[in-house]
């Protein structure tokens, strides 16, 4: 197939289900972590979990870059705006993202920071060049896939000499991320999440290939299939782990081999190497801190890091108490668990990342109706 169209065909999707239906077996349960925002919006949107078997579950992860970010550097750059007089460069999805007591980039720019929403990181370099007698700081969030081109961004700082242009770097790691839901102790309160193996994301592998994510499923004896963001990518990927669960076998298989080697991309993975190294630990947002799970400028780019230009002063950061975003990147609650979903909480007053990002879950519920209940069966419709 080449075309989006096939991708979405009505009578594959349908013998898709029925092969699924046919392998699951009745007397135990699928529970299925789809690590990509992508993917959570491709399922409700296409009604991919209407398809499947009742004993076959989706679960939603943190597969949203703007979601795990952790509300303390989401203040932090708040503080680099207003506080100490640069030009703070962001991607659109971070502008409303709540903060501590609901602060936020936009309400920042409102009170007068300069803020500005940027496309790319050519945007934010070229808005350097423009003012060179203002700092000019681009907040850097996301997994690989965008890890290179602030790479690419910093390298060019460095060969025009922009010496008032600097990156405050939140990029995450996801292969990480999947040991650590895995390692995460329960509660009385909230038990470990209970997972039969992931749907691995896919712009991400496009990067980093499909290799760095054999080490979990060897350790956790869990199945990683790789897949494409189509209703039917989508489904045939959960056909192949249904039949690597049945098996026994945990391996990590490729769905999306249009795109997606077992190498990646190795030229931008040359280029992150040489710009970034490894942070020794990093918080992320409902999974607190995890090691080796993030990236940081190297010495030889330290000129171009804000942590290290600016004197960013340590602060009291704080959840909104009912918002259960954390719970729901830990695959240990949906959004309907939230008492704040749909109501105080909605796309236009969001209190919680998952409902502001474009590839959140809670955004994914509401924009394709996954809150409105069947009152006489008690589900969502």
């Amino acid at each position: 197939m080449k075309y989006i169209t096939e991708f979405r065909q009505k009578d594959v999707s349908a013998n898709l289900a029925r092969a699924i239906a046919q392998e699951v077996q009745p007397d135990r349960t699928y529970r299925v972590m789809e690590f990509c925002g992508g993917h959570t919006h491709a399922i409700f949107r296409y009604g991919v979990q209407d398809l499947m078997p009742a004993n076959f579950e989706f679960i939603h992860g943190p597969g949203c870059p703007v979601c795990v970010l952790p509300i303390r550097r989401l203040d932090d750059a708040i503080e680099l705006a207003e506080n100490h007089d640069v030009i703070l460069c962001s991607y659109g999805d971070m502008m409303r993202v709540p903060g501590t007591k609901q602060n936020s980039l936009l309400k920042a720019k409102a009170r007068g920071a300069d803020v500005r929403m940027v496309y790319s990181t050519l945007d934010a370099l070229k808005i350097a060049a423009d003012n060179p007698t203002k700092q000019v700081v681009f907040f850097a969030i996301g997994f690989e896939t965008t890890t290179p081109p602030t790479a690419v961004a910093v390298k060019k700082a460095k060969e025009a000499g922009l010496s008032n242009f600097s990156v405050f770097s939140n990029h995450v790691l996801t292969p990480a991320a999947v040991g650590a839901i895995l390692d995460t102790p329960g509660t009385p309160d909230e038990p470990p999440v209970e997972l039969d193996g992931f749907l691995g994301p896919s712009h991400v592998s496009t990067i980093i290939g499909t290799r760095p994510y054999e080490a979990a499923a060897q350790r956790y004896k869990k199945p990683v299939v790789i897949t494409g963001f189509e209703p039917l990518d989508v489904m045939m990927a959960a056909l192949m782990i249904v039949r690597q669960i049945n098996e026994g076998r945990h391996d990590v298989e490729n769905q999306y081999t249009r795109v997606v080697t077992a190498d990646g991309n190795k030229k931008a993975q040359a280029l992150v190497a040489e710009v970034f190294e490894l942070r020794d630990s990093f918080e992320w947002r409902g999974l607190g801190q995890i090691p080796n799970s993030a990236l940081k400028l190297r010495d030889s780019f330290a000129d171009y890091d804000a942590e290290k230009r600016f004197d960013i002063a340590p602060k009291q950061s704080r959840e909104v108490k009912s918002c259960e975003c954390p719970a729901i990147l830990r695959g240990t609650k949906g959004p309907l668990d939230c008492k704040l979903f749909g109501k105080t909480c909605t796309p236009e007053t969001p209190y919680g990342s998952c409902m502001v990002s474009s590839e959140g879950a809670c955004a994914a519920y509401y924009s394709y109706g996954r809150f409105r209940a069947d009152q006489s069966e008690g589900k969502v419709a």
